[in-house]
């Protein structure tokens, strides 16, 4: 555990961030748009700096590595990203496994949410708005426009001393802590802007548009904004939704996100399949044992239950290991709705736990020539091969999905392991070295590239490939990460020296 100091600290730290950046909100005053926020932090550094803190996240553990999961959220935040992003912002979407209801947007376009706000949401159309509403600050470049107009605290220097804490609490042992603290981190950076009132409303204004011009129902944003004015915030601070802590809502507001709706046609649209499978997923995996997860989707009568709480009740029952009671499941599902990604992922997956390798082997099959290259299902697949020892098959597999489609970092991962276990030592390390820049550690990626130049099996086409990225990647470092890096080789020299 942490020395009772250091947690004061790490606590104290915090809420000194988040109450100096809401002190004196209301009369800080937006920067023209010609302002030198540029020159306060530039749109590199806030994207470096966006990584910087995703990399701590990210070790964390605290971020959802669910592949269906990951690829929807993505999905709908991308679609509304489209329409107010001009190209000058990548956006990266995550889940965070928080019961608290809560979003925050990080530099660099880096959006997550609690998995608390994904269930608390009441149709897609509520989630999509808070979505909006978090792509306009990125897009509205409110971190940079807030840290020119504050004079009291630099959120960069705070950020970076946060993250120091975090990396010595994490040789502290203690998990929780550490993984608290990183998704602070990422939270004090949004409250730096959120208690702005006119950040805040100009997020709704620009989301509102963006909702609307992606086919989603404007009135979204107001309807969660009106579910979340309902909780009770007389109770205890720690129980009243975070929502209300980092976003401040009040009646006026929520009118004005209705008027703003107004100026839009109305849009009739439906839940997605993928909207009603995330939150079913992320209920399944809240609960803390399958027992619990068995008894809340045997609450209702199975013939009274809709499609997605009858999926509910198929991931207990393989969580629980009763797969034949989730075989019979499935089978339905399947034949109900065969277009369903999700339901042949979890064919594939029940009948490798029945053992039925050949039938597993052919429903993965049959779904990869359905839906060729969608990263869940390959995924999904990729994991059983290794389970199977099929590692060249499923290295071959994942290899095909990364040259075609944009990986995640997960994905990225297990490619690793599958080059490992296939005996391709150098390509491994390659992949984890690929790996450590996505998550913003360019000296743990050049390392790992290192390594793989000291394999005496490289070949030459090989050390052409991973010097010329070593090259590249070092144009996009500072002055200091070289330093470090220099230092690290001398180190080292020395050491093999003795």
């Amino acid at each position: 555990m942490l020395k009772p100091i250091l947690k004061s600290l790490l606590l104290s730290l915090i809420a000194a961030t988040i109450i100096i950046s809401g002190a004196g909100a209301q009369d800080i005053k937006l920067p023209d748009l010609g302002s030198p926020a540029d020159a306060i932090i530039s749109a590199n550094e806030e994207a470096r700096f966006g990584r910087a803190i995703m990399r701590d996240i990210r070790a964390s553990g605290v971020v959802v590595e669910d592949p269906l999961v990951t690829e929807y959220i993505n999905e709908i935040g991308n679609k509304v990203a489209a329409q107010t992003n001009e190209g000058d912002h990548d956006f990266t979407f995550f889940v965070v496994d928080d019961h608290r209801i809560n979003a925050f947007a990080l530099p660099g376009g880096f959006i997550g949410v609690h998995t608390g706000l994904l269930e608390a949401t009441r149709s897609e159309d509520e989630l999509a708005g808070v979505l909006a509403h978090e792509v306009a600050h990125v897009t509205q470049r409110h971190i940079a426009r807030s840290i020119h107009a504050s004079s009291r605290q630099s959120l960069l220097s705070t950020a970076m001393m946060l993250g120091a804490l975090i990396a010595g609490a994490a040789g502290g042992g203690s998990d929780v802590i550490q993984a608290g603290m990183a998704v602070a981190q990422g939270t004090a950076a949004q409250a730096q802007i959120n208690f702005t009132r006119a950040n805040e409303h100009e997020a709704d204004r620009v989301g509102i548009a963006a909702l609307a011009d992606a086919g989603f129902d404007p009135y979204g944003m107001a309807s969660f904004f009106d579910v979340m004015s309902r909780q009770d915030t007389r109770a205890p601070d720690e129980r009243a939704p975070a929502f209300l802590r980092t976003h401040p809502v009040t009646t006026a507001r929520i009118a004005e996100a209705r008027d703003r709706a107004r100026n839009y046609d109305q849009i009739r649209s439906e839940d997605s399949i993928s909207y009603n499978i995330s939150k079913i997923r992320m209920i399944v995996e809240r609960l803390e044992t399958s027992k619990e997860a068995v008894a809340y989707f045997e609450r209702r009568p199975y013939q009274n239950q809709n499609e997605y709480e009858r999926y509910g009740r198929l991931l207990a029952y393989m969580r629980d290991g009763s797969y034949f009671q989730a075989l019979d499941i499935i089978e339905n599902l399947m034949e109900r709705n065969p277009k369903v990604i999700a339901y042949h992922i979890a064919l594939g997956n029940l009948q490798v736990h029945l053992r039925r390798y050949d039938d597993a082997m052919k429903t993965f099959e049959d779904a990869i020539a359905l839906f060729p290259r969608n990263v869940p299902l390959v995924i999904a697949f990729g994991e059983r091969l290794l389970e199977l020892d099929q590692p060249e098959r499923a290295h071959a597999l994942l290899l095909d999905l990364l040259n075609n489609v944009p990986p995640t970092p997960d994905q990225v991962r297990l490619i690793a392991r599958a080059a490992s276990e296939a005996g391709q030592g150098a390509e491994s390390l390659y992949y984890l070295s690929e790996y450590r820049f996505m998550i913003g550690d360019l000296i743990g990626g050049i390392t790992y590239l290192q390594q793989a130049l000291r394999l005496p099996e490289l070949q030459e086409i090989q050390r052409i490939r991973f010097e010329a990225r070593i090259d590249f990647i070092r144009e996009f470092m500072t002055e200091e990460q070289l330093r470090r890096m220099q230092r690290g080789r001398s180190g080292l020299a020395a050491k093999n020296s003795v």
